[in-house]
């Protein structure tokens, strides 16, 4: 077994999937730091009806001219997310989305 087989493989007593694990959506978000890009990017999700149930902004970058939004979307399908991620590209400003997805275990 090479090496990086064994760092992937699980044990043949644990099970290989997990059914009560939930994917939640990270998205990353890399723009100018204009006062309008946060009201853009969370009308986004507004008008579908949705709230984030993560969200970090900070002023990045070592002249401050950068803002960096970290949110995440628990419920969301990754087909959703991945729509949402292309309009949020679309905003002026938005110079990055980068998606991600977690694993949450819902009754811990």
């Amino acid at each position: 077994m090479s090496q990086t087989d064994s760092h992937t493989r699980m044990p043949s007593s644990t099970p290989d999937c997990h059914p009560r694990e939930a994917s939640i959506p990270c998205f990353s978000v890399t723009a100018h730091a204009d006062p309008s890009v946060m009201p853009r990017i969370m009308e986004v999700f507004a008008k579908r009806g949705l709230v984030p149930s993560h969200w970090h902004s900070r002023i990045v970058g070592s002249d401050g001219h950068d803002l960096q939004v970290d949110l995440q979307m628990a419920g969301m399908e990754a087909s959703v997310a991945e729509q949402i991620a292309q309009v949020i590209r679309q905003i002026i400003y938005v110079e990055r989305v980068l998606t991600s997805f977690k694993q949450s275990n819902p009754s811990s």
